[in-house]
């Protein structure tokens, strides 16, 4: 599937087909493809948790407005990141990177972080995002159907699984086999309303 039809075919399907289970060759393929996502620094914070103990997905499920897809999609996968992750031997991110660009980019990646809590968190949020939209893309281009989701509660569900201090949970994606097609589009606002040239009007 080309991009252009992954993007204008995707929509946020509800109802899975209980029954299916990803393999671990296609879960390794859709893990491997999110990490082609772009981070800041290349510090690649994210950390893709692949619910898969029907006991822990229903426990998930009780503190999640009890939706279904919790429960029935193929993988369950909580997007999770590690605010630590830029000082966490960050030589790694650049390690194949010419000399002189690990010697200009690394000591830059304490510089920008260090002290900064709010953009450690900010940067958490928007690497998880455009990892979230590779995953849904990716499902899509190999047969899936997926949905983001943040309606759970975000503490009861950290406690689950055990979440280390140092990370956040950023959403849920939910990738399956759709057990029915997805709702008509709600309505999508003009272009016109969306798109500023240059400045906001005033």
């Amino acid at each position: 599937m080309d991009i252009i039809t992954a993007i204008e075919s995707r929509r946020a399907v509800k109802k899975f087909d209980p029954h299916h289970r990803i393999t671990e060759a296609e879960l390794q393929r859709l893990i491997g493809l999110a990490m082609l996502s772009p981070t800041a620094f290349n510090i690649q914070h994210w950390r893709f948790v692949a619910v898969q103990d029907p006991a822990l997905r229903q426990q998930i499920r009780a503190v999640a407005w009890d939706q279904a897809q919790v429960t029935d999609a193929s993988v369950l996968l909580l997007l999770c990141a590690d605010r630590n992750a830029w000082c966490k031997e960050p030589h790694r991110y650049w390690r194949n990177a010419p000399q002189a660009v690990q010697d200009f980019i690394v000591p830059a990646i304490a510089h920008y972080y260090q002290g900064r809590e709010q953009v450690q968190r900010d940067e958490v949020m928007r690497s998880c995002g455009i990892a979230a939209q590779t995953l849904m893309l990716a499902a899509q281009a190999m047969g899936y159907e997926s949905c983001p989701m943040d309606g759970f509660d975000f503490a009861e569900v950290a406690r689950l699984i055990r979440l280390p201090e140092d990370h956040e949970i950023v959403m849920f994606v939910a990738v399956g086999k759709g057990a029915q097609p997805a709702m008509p589009r709600g309505g999508q606002l003009a272009i016109e309303e969306v798109l500023i040239r240059d400045r906001f009007p005033g």
